[in-house]
């Protein structure tokens, strides 16, 4: 007999998971027996939000699977926020939680059992791209099957799947694996001609662009059509190239690109409010739309649908090339005026976008986190995890832990989004998980607290008692020290910190930075 349990790892296995994240609980022992022997590591967290948030950062560094296993009831509810943040990133995570037996289940009543809820799977069901409860033991090698499929075919996105906890145990019967199929090819014909009567095409990639491994192929459209490249948060990285822009179109002067494109190529992007300044950018005059599904945001005038990398490169293929325009000449003096322009705006951050240059990054929704993610340079694709998909603050530091499976990642939290997830250090020191916590301690809520007063109000309730860091990751067993700003002594203490083999805290102390121009209060783009 293979149990339930033994069947789901299978599945998993098959899928190329080697490393899931995990909460136990009475009702899913059953799988951490399994685990013993699965040949899957155990990374055992200690939140239920962290599992989640693990799986989406190893996921977005991996562009594999990321699982969570967690428990029934508070345990799957405690989830909730972490998925959302999935489901709106587009990150192939797979959620799996236990459920109340199946013996004590009656349709349509609540009867107290521990830990019911009386429909689990629909608390998930607005954060999630599809979701099942099984019904059978007998059925769980296909439920598997089917949702690590839908989690990892593009549009990506996580799935849940519910486990009667008595299935774990009980005979999981025959699985024949579900065939796939390779992505095809569309008519590019109409893309090519859109292409061709263009002037000043501008290519805008997104994070379906850097999920399909599209880099090499944008880097080849570009250059054959003299297009400058635009990456939005979620295609940061995806290829280091003379013609891509390392700055936002938050930056007037990058802005300015889209104001006079008569030709955007959108790959893998569905421009959303937080790119586009909540669609204030104009629809530009012509927009083909390369993606696996339709857009609502701007009406593109061609749709070429189907996986961005055989399509981008289908299309790179069939243009007509363009002769030497000065692009590249053009978009070095630009990525000049940018550093120029964070020098002016706030040069407390120039050094530490240049010391995180490099390192694979993670960062946190905090204004570190915004400098960061807005104008750190990322020149290798998946080199930068940032939640802007729903913007959920406490993201970074569980994030960068799934991520950190990998090898060394560098995380960028505030000292309010850090401790939402703080007992994690124990799963950091447990698993020897390289992971560099790059901690910036203003003393409180540095976002809000520029809005109060921006507002005109003084602070209320945004300014923090903070622990002693140090102290705090020493009492873990987690390395730690403190240094006060971002000057050269930062930068020496970081490097050190990330040629270490285990995790390390590095606080810095610092007054609040102002927040970068592609934070929404400063949005140039106004409604008239």
């Amino acid at each position: 007999m293979v149990s339930g349990a033994e069947r789901l790892l299978a599945v998993l296995a098959a899928h190329g998971v080697e490393v899931v994240f995990g909460l136990p609980g009475v009702h899913n022992l059953p799988v951490w027996e399994a685990l013993r022997t699965s040949g899957i590591r155990l990374v055992g967290v200690r939140h239920e939000q962290t599992a989640v948030y693990a799986a989406d950062g190893y996921a977005r560094a991996t562009g594999g699977l990321g699982v969570a296993l967690v428990t029934t009831g508070p345990g799957a509810a405690n989830c909730l926020g972490a998925t959302g943040e999935a489901y709106a990133s587009g990150s192939p995570v797979l959620v799996v939680a236990t459920d109340i037996p199946s013996t004590l289940r009656r349709p349509g009543e609540y009867r107290g059992t521990l830990h019911e809820t009386r429909d689990q799977r629909a608390m998930f069901l607005p954060v999630v791209k599809g979701g099942w409860t099984l019904r059978a033991a007998e059925s769980i090698g296909v439920y598997a099957d089917s949702a690590a499929l839908l989690a990892t075919t593009a549009p990506q996105g996580p799935v849940y799947l519910g486990v009667p906890t008595d299935f774990l145990t009980a005979d999981a019967g025959v699985w024949n694996r579900i065939p796939t199929r390779a992505p095809s090819t569309p008519d590019v014909t109409p893309g090519v001609e859109l292409v061709a009567a263009a002037e000043r095409p501008l290519i805008w990639a997104g994070g379906g662009a850097a999920r399909s491994g599209a880099g090499a192929a944008v880097g080849a459209l570009a250059a054959r059509i003299g297009a400058p490249v635009v990456t939005t948060y979620g295609g940061r990285g995806l290829v280091d190239h003379p013609h891509v822009v390392h700055g936002p179109v938050h930056l007037p002067e990058v802005g300015a690109l889209w104001d006079e494109a008569d030709l955007v190529i959108g790959v893998g992007s569905d421009f959303d409010g937080m790119m586009t300044q909540n669609w204030l950018q104009p629809a530009p005059p012509k927009l083909l739309n390369v993606n696996v599904e339709a857009i609502r945001n701007y009406r593109p005038d061609v749709t070429l649908r189907g996986d961005a990398r055989v399509v981008v490169s289908a299309l790179a293929d069939a243009v007509p090339p363009r002769p030497g325009n000065g692009v590249a000449d053009r978009v070095a003096e630009l990525n000049g005026l940018v550093r120029a322009a964070v020098a002016a705006d706030e040069p407390r951050a120039v050094p530490l976008l240049e010391a995180v240059e490099g390192y694979r990054v993670v960062a946190d929704m905090c204004v570190a986190g915004y400098w960061v993610g807005g104008f750190g340079r990322i020149t290798r694709p998946r080199g930068l995890a940032y939640p802007v998909g729903w913007g959920t603050l406490g993201f970074g530091f569980p994030a960068a832990l799934g991520a950190a499976v990998t090898g060394r990642v560098v995380a960028v939290c505030g000292d309010g989004g850090f401790l939402f997830a703080v007992g994690d250090l124990a799963t950091a020191a447990q698993e020897r998980l390289p992971v560099t916590v790059v901690l910036v301690d203003d003393g409180g809520y540095g976002m809000l607290r520029h809005d109060q007063a921006r507002a005109g109000h003084e602070p209320f309730g945004v300014d923090l008692r903070s622990p002693d860091f140090v102290a705090l990751a020493g009492s873990f067993g987690v390395e730690a020290s403190a240094v006060d700003g971002f000057g050269p002594e930062f930068r020496a203490r970081l490097d050190e910190y990330a040629a270490r083999s285990g995790p390390n805290v590095l606080v810095v102390r610092s007054a609040a930075l102002r927040p970068p121009v592609n934070t929404s209060p400063r949005w140039y783009r106004r409604v008239s």
